[in-house]
């Protein structure tokens, strides 16, 4: 800290900065000067407008990149439906049979797939409302073996994705530049934009949240100040980086690149003569990005009591209703606990919020570790009012602790995606993954002490009138 050692070293240059107005050239004079669209942009390019607000959003919410290219994204034969699909009704992931209960989840953790790539290897476990309203949220756990085709590319009309590394690294081509991942980085790709994912240190797994509407913003910081968090400096952003593979025209190219979209939770396919990946500049504020979560200013008590655990905020991406997001990004990193005469770690809890955690590597402190317990990989689910908190071991311990200065998570991260709907379930999350732990409840709480002892000789103030 603060900044990660990641053993898979870095290989790409970036922009850096959150929601800032970026530009970049793959060749110089590639973007037009003083405006968007002039009548013959430079080397005989097409510009594009990618957006991704309405054009009236604010100017403060307003998402817009402006793509010079080699051909426009119009230029294919229609989209079929793609019947490989990990959203097809008749699959364990169908969003539409989800299924709402009130029980604490546990998962233990999921399964490398050595035979998929990463789209036909997300798995969608838990989600709410419906993309065609651009409402609500999808959460996923990815587990890959291959990299996808050279000559493919993968977008969602759904959402923006973000990505959360557990285990191998992420090469992602994008059409506005290349994003390597690692565990102990995120990235986020934004609704529309077209990509690309190469493994190059082998199967990879990890967790994803869609977004179905709005964005990802960093949280205000109140009286915290102008720095603290994740501060936007710290966030990257991809160069331009261009391939020229097409014809005379874009029907006449000499190789075939198949495209598949995310659209309404069902996958449809085109193949077109020309490679997506043909940006050669691009300027604006809608673009992917990355960054390493050991870069995040851990805010804590330095007094007593365990503050909300809103303090461990990445990203947020508000409601309708000020203070309340449809999706937060929170983590757990290494902290120093100093608070005295405090029960430090996170206290019980029944949350108007959904809670949907996972580990990306080390132990969590307020939880059981090792085989059957959350584990690296693994996943818990605390839907809206769900009773959760540490288990009965885990309080005993921290109840007795020696209240000296502690550095908890060395060398673990643990987040959460919380949201303020009210989640269900998918039949392969709850089944077909076979990695529910059936006991978590029981084995958590149920051995929770009876500590209370009546004060001798109290007497019991009555609730009645007299």
């Amino acid at each position: 800290m603060p900044v990660t050692a990641f053993e898979h070293g870095e290989r790409y240059r970036y922009q850096n900065g959150f929601g800032s107005y970026l530009e970049s050239e793959a060749i110089a004079g590639a973007l037009a000067v003083g405006q968007n669209s002039p009548q013959k942009p430079a080397y005989g390019l097409y510009v594009e407008k990618l957006s991704g607000t309405a054009f009236t959003a604010p100017r403060h919410e307003n998402k817009q990149t402006w793509l010079h290219r080699i051909l426009p994204s119009c230029a294919h034969p229609p989209f079929g439906s793609a019947a490989d699909g990990p959203f097809k009704s008749d699959r364990p992931t169908d969003p539409a049979k989800l299924e709402y209960i009130p029980n604490q989840l546990r998962w233990d953790p999921f399964d490398h797939d050595d035979q998929t790539d990463f789209v036909s290897g997300l798995h969608l476990v838990a989600g709410a409302g419906d993309p065609t309203l651009k409402q609500g949220i999808g959460s996923y756990i990815y587990a890959a073996g291959k990299s996808m085709d050279e000559r493919s590319a993968f977008y969602s009309a759904d959402g923006d994705l973000l990505i959360v590394p557990q285990d191998g690294v992420l090469d992602i081509r994008t059409e506005l530049g290349w994003l390597l991942v690692r565990p102990m980085e995120i990235c986020v790709i934004p609704r529309g934009i077209k990509y690309q994912v190469h493994l190059p240190s082998g199967p990879v797994r990890g967790y994803a949240l869609e977004l179905y509407q709005g964005h990802f913003t960093l949280p205000e910081l109140g009286p915290i100040g102008s720095n603290g968090l994740a501060n936007a400096r710290d966030f990257q952003a991809p160069v331009a980086c261009f391939s020229d593979d097409a014809g005379a025209t874009a029907s006449e190219g000499p190789n075939t690149y198949a495209i598949t979209v995310k659209f309404n939770n069902s996958l449809f396919q085109t193949r077109q003569a020309h490679t997506p990946f043909d940006v050669v500049g691009w300027h604006g504020n809608y673009y992917p990005y990355k960054y390493d979560l050991g870069r995040f200013n851990t805010i804590g008590s330095i007094s007593y009591d365990h503050p909300d655990p809103s303090i461990f905020t990445v990203l947020s991406a508000p409601s309708d209703h000020p203070g309340t997001a449809v999706a937060d990004f929170v983590i757990f990193p290494p902290r120093w606990l100093v608070a005295e005469g405090t029960f430090r770690p996170p206290w019980y809890h029944r949350n108007t919020m959904s809670e949907f955690m996972g580990l990306i590597a080390g132990d969590y402190d307020a939880k059981k570790s090792g085989q059957g317990g959350f584990m690296p990989g693994g996943a818990s689910l605390h839907n809206v009012m769900s009773g959760h908190g540490p288990d009965a071991e885990s309080f005993e311990r921290a109840s007795a602790a020696d209240l000296k200065p502690a550095l908890v998570g060395a060398g673990s991260c643990a987040f959460m995606f919380e949201s303020c709907l009210m989640v269900g379930v998918t039949e392969w999350g709850l089944k077909m993954c076979k990695k529910v732990q059936e006991a978590y409840s029981e084995e958590s709480w149920g051995g929770v002490r009876v500590h209370w002892k009546r004060p001798e000789g109290a007497s019991v103030n009555s609730h009645l009138l007299e």
